[in-house]
């Protein structure tokens, strides 16, 4: 009587396979949208600390400004673009500098430029929160 070898037939092996691509392809698009709604968030906290430094700026100049990268006295002092430079930062004034709007938007090819839902934010002297894209201000704002 021959003894039984022991291991794993190619069948088994490609069934393996097959079962680890089908997982694969549900789990990595779900991590890219992950990953999207995740770095909504830094334009969001880069808006909202270009905000208090208007205000800061506005309470020693008595007018707003658009230079967000110029130091100051002159400029706010802060990055051009966010933290892990997925969005551009800008700000456009109003009239006599009295009020300004500032937007982001996301650079091309930095990852974000796949985020068809909120496809840029802003923030206005007001506080007003808004977004471009189908997924409207409170989708992408939350």
């Amino acid at each position: 009587m021959r003894p039984r070898q022991r291991g794993v037939t190619l069948i088994e092996l490609l069934t393996v396979i097959v079962v680890l691509g089908i997982l694969a392809s549900i789990a990595v698009p779900s991590y890219r949208n992950y990953l999207i709604r995740a770095q909504r968030t830094e334009a969001t906290t880069a808006l909202l600390q270009l905000q208090a430094a208007q205000e800061k700026f506005y309470l020693q100049n008595n007018e707003y400004t658009d230079q967000v990268a110029a130091a100051p006295p002159a400029g706010l002092g802060l990055m051009a673009t966010t933290e892990r430079g997925f969005y551009d930062i800008a700000v456009a004034l109003g009239p006599d500098n009295q009020s300004y709007t500032a937007t982001a938007t996301p650079v091309a090819g930095a990852g974000q430029a796949d985020d068809t839902r909120c496809t840029g934010f802003s923030i206005s002297d007001t506080g007003y929160r808004g977004s471009t894209g189908p997924g409207g201000r409170d989708f992408c704002w939350r």
